[in-house]
């Protein structure tokens, strides 16, 4: 559904290309979050554990600017990832200051074994769209995703 918004053609060649995004966006989280809910886990959760998986052990802030998390938001999202045994702080050797989030055997193991099956399924979701129109839609959310 496009926009009922009469304005002027640019606005509304903007708004109606904006609404597709966003319920495109929403439909597809919809989707995916439902599986992850199954196995008890948030979204953010989620990308903590793949983040800390794929980059290795990394402090709060460098987690929270990876997920677009606030500082407070980002603490809740490890404090209930450790009450959990996925996670533990450790103290960073090269800042005293800083803690180093790592993954646990136990959140190694799962993150290792679910993440195989969350990238499956988003590859079904995107099937739909051929290579082109993958790399289309990279370089423009990309480029969106640069605007300050």
């Amino acid at each position: 559904m496009g926009t009922h918004y009469q304005g002027s053609e640019r606005e509304e060649k903007t708004l109606n290309p904006f609404i597709k995004l966003m319920r495109a966006t929403d439909s597809l989280n919809n989707r995916l979050n439902r599986q992850l809910s199954d196995v008890g886990l948030t979204i953010s959760q989620f990308g903590v554990l793949e983040a800390l998986l794929h980059l290795g052990p990394l402090n709060q802030k460098a987690l929270g600017e990876k997920l677009l998390k606030s500082g407070g938001n980002i603490t809740l999202v490890i404090d209930n990832l450790e009450k959990s045994g996925w996670v533990e702080r450790h103290q960073d050797p090269e800042d005293r200051r800083s803690m180093l989030i790592h993954l646990t055997d136990e959140g190694e193991e799962f993150i290792s074994n679910y993440f195989p099956k969350h990238l499956a399924r988003i590859k079904k979701e995107f099937d739909v769209l051929s290579d082109e129109e993958l790399k289309q839609l990279g370089n423009i959310c990309k480029k969106l995703g640069l605007q300050e």
